[in-house]
C-alpha cells in the first residue's frame, strides 16, 4: 500500500482539493485499495475548519465529494506513517521539515516537482484563483501517477 499525505498551511483548500482529486483517480484507475490518501495543515488556523467553500464547489464540479474532512494539523508521527508528504509550495516544505527536524528516508516532496514544470501552487486563498489552483494540482497528480509507474490511459477524465 502506497500511503501518501498531501499537506498546504491550513488544510481547507490546495491539500484537500490533492487528496480528493488523487483519491478519485486512483479509484477510477481501479487502484484504490493500492492507496491510503490524507491530508493535513502545518498550521494551527483552520484546524476543525471544513474544506473552504471554492474547493467544495470546484470538487463537486468533478463530482467528487468532500463532506466531512476537516482540517488537521500534521505531526511528526506522520512521517512514520506515510510514504510520501507532499507540500504545494516551498514555504509549506519548510513548515513540513519545521516539523519534522529531519526527511532521512527522503520522502518530502512539493506536488509540482513530478511535474515537467516545478514550480509552487498558489494558494487560492489568497489568489482566489480556484481554477488555476485545480489545474496545477491535476498537473501535479498526474506526474505522481507517472513517477509510481502507473499507465495512465489517454481517455482518462482528469
Amino acid at each position: 500500500m502506497i500511503k501518501i499525505l498531501f499537506v498546504c498551511h491550513g488544510n481547507i483548500c490546495r491539500s484537500p482539493m490533492a487528496e480528493f482529486l488523487f483519491r478519485a483517480m486512483v479509484t477510477d484507475l481501479g487502484l484504490a485499495a493500492d492507496f491510503q490518501i490524507a491530508s493535513a495543515a502545518t498550521s494551527t488556523e483552520e484546524i476543525g475548519n471544513p474544506v473552504h467553500r471554492g474547493t467544495r464547489r470546484k470538487m463537486q464540479e468533478l463530482g467528487i465529494s468532500t463532506a466531512g474532512k476537516t482540517a488537521v494539523q500534521m505531526t511528526r508521527r506522520d512521517y512514520d506513517r506515510y510514504d510520501y508528504l507532499i507540500g504545494m509550495d516551498q514555504w509549506n516544505i519548510r513548515n513540513i521539515m519545521r516539523i519534522l527536524r529531519s526527511d532521512p528516508e527522503q520522502k518530502v516532496y512539493k506536488l509540482l516537482d513530478f511535474s515537467e514544470h516545478p514550480r509552487d501552487i498558489a494558494d487560492p486563498w489568497y489568489t482566489g484563483d480556484f481554477e488555476t489552483t485545480y489545474r496545477d494540482i491535476r498537473e501535479g497528480c498526474l506526474g505522481l501517477l507517472k513517477h509510481l509507474n502507473i499507465h495512465i490511459p489517454k481517455d482518462f477524465r482528469y
